[in-house]
């Protein structure tokens, strides 16, 4: 009961990239690759699961990474996609489930350690970053209001649950036909605590071709 999973989510088109942006090359290997490589070689991480857009792939994957043991294809939607790889965990054993972007290549050994330990201890943890920038409110193009920047935080991947808190969370939204936008919300939607703690700058997600030149200058740092 206390093995760490983690569930890797890369079965996105990319709309907004123009491809899909977990296969793009960043310095001379796909996004996924690298992202996959911090799950692999992090002691704490027992398991991964792989969520893609098919499983063509399957056979690659898994002998290059061996704590890939099941990959799945992704759902309609990105919430679809992680219950998809979620479904897998075999409950027996599992104790904390990480929730990954696999377009989040750049996550940090220490990040990963510091969610598994805040699951462990609290049930559901975000790692999040402060707004730098002045929020403001906007409707019908105009602004509304400004928000208190000091009360908004971004939030990061990978999130942390207990298991059986994220189980809850998950079949919940799937009987009410809820979607969040990620598994934090699903677990404050049932009344929970979600704890954060301090995310990591260079922990950013490829969304956009200019992504790609951010993280490769990162990785030169």
């Amino acid at each position: 009961m206390n093995s760490v999973y983690a569930v890797i989510v890369a079965a996105g088109e990319g709309s907004r990239f123009g491809e899909r942006k977990q296969f793009a090359y960043l310095k001379g290997k796909p996004v996924l690759e690298w992202t996959l490589e911090a799950f692999e070689g992090h002691p704490g991480v027992d398991a991964v699961v792989l969520v893609l857009p098919d499983e063509q792939d399957r056979k690659h994957y898994q002998m290059r990474y061996h704590k890939v043991f099941d990959i799945v294809r992704g759902g309609e939607r990105r919430q679809d996609s992680v219950w998809q790889g979620f479904r897998l965990i075999d409950p027996a054993r599992a104790g904390v489930v990480l929730v990954h972007d696999g377009a989040r290549p750049l996550v940090s050994a220490g990040l990963i350690t510091r969610v598994i330990e805040a699951a462990r201890a609290h049930g559901a943890v975000l790692p999040v970053l402060p707004s730098e920038d002045t929020l403001k409110e906007v409707r019908d193009g105009l602004v509304a209001g400004t928000l208190d920047r000091s009360s908004v935080v971004r939030a990061q991947t990978p999130q942390g649950f207990r298991f059986e808190l994220l189980k809850r969370a998950l079949e919940a939204a799937r009987k009410d036909r809820f979607y969040g936008t990620d598994e934090a919300f699903l677990v404050e939607r049932l009344g929970l605590p979600v704890h954060t703690i301090p995310g990591d700058p260079l922990n950013i997600k490829i969304t956009v071709p200019d992504d790609i030149k951010i993280a490769e200058a990162l990785l030169r740092v």
